[in-house]
């Protein structure tokens, strides 16, 4: 996690370096920055400070350059609504580049990708199959694009699996469901997933499902602040929200 957290970090300086030299132009301009304080490595609260990978790249490049930023913590299912009705300048979180966000914000060039993990109880015997099947109960975050590639795939989709889906708001919460038996399994990004384990929470990989999902900073749309026209625009969008990643699960 370390190395992949300096490599993280290292590319959010490169993607906010523009937001930095952007506010040369307007000293004392303040961003406000949506974020989700509950979704670590992503966004997290750490003695009362604000912490993440994007947090702190733009935190430096702030400082550095003197222009000020003001973070928003925000419920998840907020931050899109948010942004679109511009009370909130940019989103400093990891977000998923979908067709359907970007009808009502715009986005940066991709920064990063990452693929899905399916995690379950340490004490369960579940392989990847049955754990996305046969009437499974499997979590995940509420709004998110984990939710809809569920529905898609496995709830709703052309060939359902008796899969019911349980969302929630943050991933500590879907943990406990899963150690007390409520929900079989839970679906969350690679990154998300590592944290988890890491921390010595009661889960483990059962398998991957390769999605590439890439992964943005957002600002309004049509860029009201001028922020997107030295982030590097996202004007190539590519939805890998689909049914694809069915076709691509790991054991």
């Amino acid at each position: 996690m370390v190395s992949t957290n300096q490599s993280l970090r290292a590319k959010m300086i490169a993607c906010v370096l523009g937001l930095a030299v952007a506010s040369q132009a307007s000293a004392a301009e303040t961003y406000q920055a949506g974020v989700e304080a509950s979704f670590p490595p992503w966004s997290y609260v750490e003695g009362g400070e604000f912490k993440s990978i994007a947090v702190d790249a733009v935190r430096e490049i702030a400082k550095e350059k003197g222009f000020n930023v003001e973070f928003k913590d925000l419920p998840w299912t907020s931050l899109v609504p948010a942004l679109a009705s511009n009370k909130i300048d940019v989103l400093v979180t990891g977000m998923f580049v979908t067709k359907e966000r970007n009808e009502v914000i715009d986005y940066t060039v991709p920064w990063w990708e990452t693929n899905d993990v399916v995690l379950i109880s340490t004490t369960d015997k579940r392989t990847i199959a049955s754990a996305l099947c046969c009437d499974a109960k499997v979590g995940t975050q509420s709004g998110s694009g984990w939710e809809r590639w569920i529905d898609d795939n496995f709830v709703n989709g052309e060939f359902p699996t008796k899969v019911t889906m349980q969302t929630y708001d943050d991933p500590i919460a879907a943990t406990e469901d899963l150690r007390t038996g409520r929900i079989n399994s839970i679906v969350f990004s690679a990154d998300v997933a590592a944290d988890l384990i890491s921390k010595g929470l009661p889960v483990k990989e059962v398998g991957s499902i390769t999605t590439r999902r890439p992964w943005a900073i957002a600002a309004g749309k049509d860029d009201p602040k001028r922020l997107l026209a030295v982030l590097g625009r996202g004007d190539d969008l590519t939805d890998r929200d689909s049914q694809e990643g069915a076709n691509q699960i790991q054991h």
